[in-house]
């Protein structure tokens, strides 16, 4: 009941609210990205969402395109700008997939959707994770995010999507308020992202 009917209608509505009330902060990123990231405040890429189904992802873009003399880009380090990692500390670079959850793409809490090549990868136990909609933020993020295993991400995936109610995600939403205002739960310099998921050990 709440999944198929309460949680898509608190997804619009919430969404819907904050887009309005963050819309001046929303704005000033954008403009502040546009001039440092020199034309593009904006990163959008393919993730897949429910189902597997593959989606546009929008996010705010905290690298440039910076390439070194091969032609290949940078590391993540060297490409991420000055407004970028503020604007990464403080997870307001995750404020643009508020227009996903308008779309119908994600939910507000949820698995995080990640790469599409990882789809072929995951265990039959694992893809249970693609049973819901993603979220901005889920039940792996508030604990530990990326400070976990790939394995121990998709357990608690899998036991979210195996328990998911009201009362869960209420918790995960104000533990995840908490951390964002604590500055909590991102990796240990706060910049760097995950090695790539390949795949299970035999």
């Amino acid at each position: 009941m709440y999944s198929k009917y309460l949680k898509p209608i608190l997804d619009f509505s919430f969404a819907g609210l904050c887009l309005v009330v963050i819309s001046p902060l929303f704005l000033l990123i954008t403009i502040l990205l546009v001039f440092n990231n020199r034309g593009d405040a904006f990163f959008i890429q393919s993730r897949p969402g429910k189902n597997g189904k593959i989606f546009p992802i929008i996010k705010f873009k905290t690298m440039n395109d910076c390439k070194c003399a091969d032609g290949k880009l940078l590391s993540d380090y060297e490409r991420l700008t000055f407004i970028g990692k503020a604007v990464r500390k403080t997870s307001l670079d995750e404020i643009p997939q508020l227009i996903n959850v308008l779309k119908g793409d994600m939910s507000l809490i949820g698995p995080r959707p990640l790469l599409p090549e990882y789809l072929e990868l995951y265990s039959p136990e694992q893809n249970k994770r693609h049973a819901v909609k993603p979220g901005i933020t889920g039940w792996a993020q508030v604990n530990g995010r990326n400070a976990l295993s790939w394995e121990e991400k998709f357990r608690f995936d899998v036991e979210y999507v195996e328990t998911v109610s009201a009362r869960l995600d209420a918790k995960i939403l104000l533990v995840t308020i908490e951390k964002v205002l604590h500055r909590n739960g991102v990796n240990a310099n706060n910049y760097m992202t995950m090695d790539a998921f390949k795949g299970n050990a035999a």
